[in-house]
């Protein structure tokens, strides 16, 4: 299980929104003043970024959370979003390619273009559609797997 701390930001009937900021892992290098993805992080900043959340607790707006995330729907949504489309580009421009040389068409480079666009974006639509169907899937969605506890509120209930 991979884990963030995030904030609750709004509750909405049963859906509970947190939010979360973005960090680089910038800074931890050697290179880092040489290095231009550090300079890019920096330029960028810290951004926020809200994410809907399942969870069997208690929470109002405000509460600081763990949330996590399983490990296989990390894998399976990065396949999902990085590999599918690619390798649809591929499969369409070799099949462009062989279909032009098996029909014996001038322009195989041509046909390999188009098939292969064609193949990303058929990529692109079966993501589309992949990503409606397990929008609202338990197995893909970040869940809170405890509340954090405020310093000052350990303190007092400590008195």
């Amino acid at each position: 299980m991979l884990e963030e701390t995030a904030q609750v930001a709004r509750i909405d009937g049963d859906e509970i929104w947190v939010e979360t900021q973005r960090r680089s892992t910038c800074g931890s290098c050697a290179a880092e003043k040489g290095c231009g993805t550090a300079t890019l992080a920096k330029v960028l900043g810290k951004r926020r970024t809200l994410v809907r959340v399942l969870s069997d607790q208690p929470l109002k707006v405000g509460d600081r959370v763990v949330i996590g995330i399983r490990e296989q729907a990390l894998v399976r949504g990065s396949l999902a979003v990085y590999a599918v489309p690619v390798l649809l580009l591929l499969l369409g421009g070799f099949v462009g390619e062989l279909g032009a040389r098996s029909f014996l068409w001038d322009n195989a480079e041509l046909a390999s273009v188009i098939l292969g666009v064609a193949g990303f974006a058929a990529g692109l639509f079966w993501l589309r559609h992949f990503t409606h169907r397990i929008e609202y899937d338990d197995k893909y969605q970040p869940l809170v797997l405890r509340k954090l506890v405020d310093d000052a509120a350990k303190l007092v209930a400590i008195r």
